[in-house]
């Protein structure tokens, strides 16, 4: 050994020691790797789940077992979007059948009574009494108010006293006239004085005449006095209250009469839509209308057309008709806005399938229609008239065809349909279904995605929802330990 290899220090050995804590960080960092992986996956089959709301039902409904172990027990799968392709759809259908179609006219239209009478006073006066109750049904005659008659009373009375004075005037120079008359055939007196006699008479005639028509005028101001109703109806709200003065001039009047039954409804239907409404009344048909309230969900009344506008509104292109109905419940209020459905004529013998049946697309309008061995095809239709819930078809469907109501947008042609029999089950309860054992937003948000893969412990939602949940609680575990 030379002086250089005495002077370097040896070099001591490594202590076996010192490798254990690097082994142990080694193996404690592995779960910080595997758990944000495994959050990824999960959070891909989650968002795929939820962006594919259509796709196929859970392969295994509850979560896989313990690495290792045997995969979890799993609910039947759904059509998913690889393993269920031929599975059958399940739909509802409805059988086209043969019946009449009404073609109807639908409008808005507004209720108006026959008549609306504003009861003004036609003289002028202090209302002394009302006498009705705001909201009665009056008939024609009925008393409803009083104004003051003393003063036509007495005017009355002075244009008597001025009849029976002018009266007696004339019967004394009708007298005169006939003694006139008698000295001139004597030829006692002269033609002239006669004559003056004639015109003295027919003035005297004249002025009776004028007082009786006073006395009548008197006479039928003390009728208006007596205020009545003009025509059978319910009565409003009192415009005027006793002890004010009425006038002639008032615009409200005293109170507004109405009939109520029966009653008018006007709507409009375009002018387009006139010639087949002027072709059947013109064959002496009587149209019928029926009137729906706001919502088109109650029948108020069934009428009959009365009448056309004659004249086509040119700032609007329609014209205006007029409906009767009896109106004996009194569902039909003046100026209320109804739908009105004029009956226009009815085709029998059509073919009627639901209107939910009728599809659109590139080809036009069309229908599913499922065959003897459950498969459905493709037919395209031609429609006719539609009324709510009924379409009539001219071309493409036949009567007793079962065609699709429900479903068909998982149709395509040839696809393989099972006829469901009750209405399709809500979205609540179905996502309730497809949870399975492991919960609904883990194991069944997977099942969903992942579709018709393996059914227990292969490449779905459990093996990765188990390592997930294995991951998750392995440092809770590790502190149990160490306490």
């Amino acid at each position: 050994m030379n002086e250089s290899d005495r002077q370097k220090p040896e070099s001591a050995p490594m202590p076996a020691a010192a490798a254990t804590p690097t082994r142990t960080r080694k193996r404690r960092l592995w779960p910080w790797v595997v758990v944000p992986i495994a959050a990824v996956v999960l959070g891909a089959i989650w968002y795929t789940h939820h962006q594919n709301p259509n796709a196929g039902g859970p392969p295994g409904g509850g979560l896989g077992g313990p690495p290792g172990g045997p995969g979890g027990p799993g609910g039947p799968g759904g059509p998913g979007r690889f393993g269920g392709m031929n599975a059958p759809q399940s739909v509802r259908v409805a059988t086209a059948e043969v019946g009449d179609m009404p073609v109807l006219l639908s409008a808005l239209g507004t209720v108006t009574p026959v008549s609306t009478v504003t009861v003004r006073t036609q003289i002028a006066g202090q209302l002394m009494s009302v006498g009705f109750t705001e909201g009665q049904f009056v008939h024609k005659g009925d008393f409803l108010a009083q104004i003051d008659p003393r003063p036509y009373q007495l005017s009355l009375e002075q244009a008597q006293g001025t009849l029976i004075h002018d009266s007696a005037l004339l019967a004394q120079a009708k007298a005169d006239l006939q003694r006139y008359e008698t000295l001139l055939k004597q030829d006692s007196i002269g033609a002239q004085q006669v004559d003056d006699q004639r015109y003295l008479v027919k003035q005297y005639t004249g002025q009776v005449q004028a007082d009786t028509a006073q006395v009548k005028t008197y006479q039928l101001d003390l009728t208006y006095c007596h205020i009545v109703a003009p025509v059978d109806g319910r009565v409003g709200l009192r415009q005027v209250d006793p002890g004010n003065y009425a006038q002639t001039s008032d615009t409200d009047g005293v109170v507004i009469l109405t009939s109520m039954n029966p009653m008018d409804v006007i709507f409009t239907i375009p002018e387009d839509s006139l010639p087949p409404v002027l072709a059947r009344t013109a064959s002496g048909a009587r149209l019928p209308v029926t009137v729906l309230d706001r919502s088109n969900a109650t029948v108020l009344a069934h009428g009959y057309l009365q009448t056309i506008d004659n004249e086509i509104d040119t700032t609007t292109g329609t014209v205006k008709l007029r409906a009767e109905f009896q109106n004996p419940d009194f569902k039909l209020y003046p100026s209320q806005f109804v739908n009105a459905r004029l009956l226009v004529d009815t085709h029998h013998n059509a073919t009627i399938v639901p209107s939910s049946a009728i599809q659109t697309g590139s080809i036009g309008q069309y229908v599913y229609i499922v065959k003897p061995d459950n498969t459905v095809t493709v037919s395209v239709v031609k429609t006719d008239l539609v009324d709510g819930e009924r379409t009539s078809v001219l071309s493409g469907v036949a009567p007793g065809d079962r065609v699709v109501i429900d479903g068909a947008d998982r149709l395509r042609e040839g696809a393989k349909v099972e006829i469901a029999q009750a209405p399709p089950a809500t979205p609540a309860s179905a996502s309730a279904g497809h949870g399975g054992h492991g919960g609904h937003h883990v194991g069944g948000g997977a099942a969903h995605a992942w579709g018709g893969f393996g059914a227990s412990g292969g490449f779905g939602a459990s093996g990765a929802s188990a390592a997930w949940a294995h991951h998750r609680h392995a440092p809770d575990s590790a502190q149990d330990g160490a306490q």
